[in-house]
Order: structure tokens, then sequence, then C-alpha cells
């Protein structure tokens, strides 16, 4: 049995060598994100990397996948071109996940190396820019979405392509790194004020879409009901030439409801309901608004439903192979040891009745160990990409794009 152990283990610890890393905690300290957010870059790489591999002084090529906003400004456009170098090794704590049971998690390294890049160099308009950066993970990322309640309008957020048919998932899946940057110049928000000139009150119905970045890592193993969810916008959100919610605004919310992993192999659920929404400059707004996509790891088994609620997907082929497996050589055990224990303490025992007795043991705790067996998890790490849609119309000082850029 113990060679048996051994080999699992082996198996384990190689199928996770090429996991995603994420880094929980960050070389540079991250800002709070009601006062000054950093900068949300997404980076699709040209070619695959394992993270694991690279030494200090590598570099990794890649291009921006999406536009780059602070507040108001957009900064870099998607396709820039972006090089990062690494500057040193860190040991992290992996990311827990849902892919495989806790038999083989059991046998799994609990921390590798993680690359470290401080400054990321953009090439915009043939002119470089140099950023420092704190990276927040790299791996193989899909798109998870739920299937419409409503038609969606077409006035989702900018460069957003609008609601998904269906609740598949959509879009290649590339290798990306996100990365957190903080830019030295910055341009200073403007003063908290609920109503100017320049602006006028915008209807945001029903169904516009939101990109966002989740702030606080939630699960529906370890997540309670009423536990705080914090998410920051992407993009800016536009409507009719008014820019209504700008890049950087504060989601706020709460865990309404979760069911954690069960026995049987039952896998747990997570519904997230955001409330409030703050501006840069301040402004606060009550809203309605639920998940309508999430994006996930390759290598996750999570989908959501049309009312927002995300679900772990039923133990696969393998997951209960390997339950099995580990159940066989449980019940061995039990049935050899049983028969020695008992043919140690009663001196009349027979062959014939320490083999059934071991055998009805052995049944038992093998039983036991299945039915008691946890499903998969819901697991949504902290700086998650994600996809609002606003329930109820809600009222907001919208801004014209000419003024609020300048221009």
């Amino acid at each position: 049995m113990r060679s048996h152990i051994v080999v699992l283990g082996l198996l384990a610890a190689t199928l996770f060598l090429d996991s995603p890393a994420r880094a929980d905690s960050p070389s540079k300290p991250v800002t709070d994100p009601t006062v000054s957010p950093g900068l949300y870059v997404k980076i699709l790489l040209s070619k695959e990397m394992k993270a694991s591999k690279l030494k200090p002084g590598d570099t990794v090529a890649g291009t921006l996948a999406r536009d780059v906003y602070s507040a108001d400004r957009k900064m870099f456009s998607a396709g820039d071109p972006v090089v990062l170098t690494v500057d040193h090794l860190e040991r992290r704590r992996r990311t827990p996940n849902d892919h495989w049971p806790w038999v083989v998690k059991a046998f799994s390294p609990r921390h590798e190396n993680f690359p470290v890049f401080t400054k990321a160099a953009i090439t915009e308009s043939a002119a470089e820019v140099e950023l420092p950066v704190s990276m927040i993970s790299v791996g193989r990322m899909r798109e998870v979405y739920a299937a419409a309640k409503t038609q969606s309008p077409d006035h989702s957020t900018q460069g957003n392509q609008g609601a998904k048919k269906n609740g598949s998932s959509h879009g290649p899946v590339v290798p990306t790194v996100i990365l957190e940057a903080f830019p030295s110049n910055e341009p200073p928000l403007p003063p908290s004020n609920p109503f100017t000139d320049a602006q006028k009150l915008a209807l945001l119905p029903p169904g516009t879409r939101c990109k966002i970045a989740l702030l606080d890592t939630v699960s529906a193993s370890k997540s309670k009901p009423g536990d705080r969810v914090r998410a920051r916008l992407l993009e800016p959100v536009i409507l009719d030439s008014q820019i209504v919610l700008a890049a950087g605004s504060l989601f706020e919310g709460k865990v309404i409801k979760k069911v954690a992993p069960r026995t049987l192999s039952r896998s747990g659920s997570l519904y997230l309901g955001f409330t409030e929404v703050t501006l840069p400059q301040g402004n606060r707004y009550p809203i309605s608004a639920s998940l309508a996509g999430v994006e996930v790891n390759q290598r996750s088994h999570t989908r959501i439903d049309r009312e927002g609620v995300l679900h772990g997907e039923r133990p696969g082929t393998a997951w209960m192979a390997i339950n099995i497996g580990v159940t066989a050589g449980i019940s061995k055990e039990v049935d050899d040891g049983v028969q020695l224990l008992i043919e140690a303490l009663v001196s009349t025992a027979t062959d014939a009745s320490t083999a059934g007795t071991s055998r009805i043991i052995a049944s038992c705790v093998s039983g036991i160990f299945m039915a008691t067996r946890h499903g998969r998890d819901v697991v949504l790490p902290r700086f998650s990409e994600m996809e609002l849609s606003i329930d109820r119309p809600v009222s907001v000082a919208a801004t014209p794009i000419a003024a609020s850029t300048g221009q």
C-alpha cells in the first residue's frame, strides 16, 4: 500500500507542475482600491510560458488584451506590445483549485517558484513607456457566461462585445499574465461633485454590462452569507456618448447565498449580488447587479446559471476513478489489518471466520469513505475578471466624453 501511495504522490506532483500560478501576495503592496487603485493590465503572451522555469533576466513578450483605463482616460490600447523582464523568483503558496480531488492535492507541492516582474515596457505609438508593476497571476484562462435573462441593449461597456447567447465557455484559451501597474503620471481625480453643468442624468437600463475585477477572494467552502465583496470597474460604461461609469469605479456587494461542497460528491455553489457603486470622485449610487460571466482557469470546473449563481460541476470520470482507487486500497489494507488483528487476539479463530469479519469491516469503512467525499468547490481568487449585468434601472450623473477627456 505504501508503494501505491508513493506512486500516487509522484503522479499528483507531476500533474500539478503545469498548473497556473496566482500571486495572492504581490511583491509590491497593492494600494487601497477605494483611494488610489492601480491599473489592471492583462497581457496575451506570444508563446507558451512555464512560470516555474523562468530565471532572473529572462524576458516575456506579449500584447495588451484590452484597453487600459484610468478613470475616464485611456492610458494604453489593446494590441500594444509589452515586454516583461523577470527581476527575481519568489516561493509562494499555490492557489486552490477544483480540478482534482483531495487525495491528489494532499501529495502535490504546497508552494512553487513564481517569477516576479517589477517593470513592464509598453510600446505605444512607437514610444516606449516603462511602468512599475506587480504580478497578479499567470496561466491559461477561459470565459464562462450565463444565458441572458433578457435581450441585452447595445450599450454595454466600451470594448465589450455584449452578452453571450448561451451559458457555455467562449473565446480561445490562451496564456495570459495579469499585472497591476502603478503609473507615476496618473492624472488627479476631479473633485467630488454630485452634478455639474457638463453633466446630465443618464438612466442605465437593465441588461447593461460592466467588466469588473474582483478585489476579495471568495469561495463556496470558506465564504459566509453577508460577507462583503468588492470589485473594480475595468472599462468605462458609455451610453449615448456619455460616460456613465468611469473606469476604477468601486462596486460593493455581498455573498447572498452559498452552499459548501457536500458529501456524496455534491458540488458547491456561490451567489454574489452587488448593491452599490462608488465613482472615482466619491459619488455613491445604489444599484442592483448580478453576475453574467466570469473568467476562470482553463482547468476549473465552474459554470454559471441564468440567475448568476456559480456552480461547481459534477466530478468527472478521472475524479471518480481516483477516489475509487483510493477506496479499494483502503479496503484492502483494512481487510488485511483486521484479519491479522483477530488472529492475534483470538487463538481459536479460523481463517474463514476472520476473513469474513475483516471483509465486512473493510466494506463498511470503504463505503463510509466514498459517502463522505465532497464535491467540487467554487473558488474565485482575488482579481478574477467578471462581467456584471444591471438588473434594475439606475440614474447616474453622466459626463460627455469630450468633457471628460479634455478634448
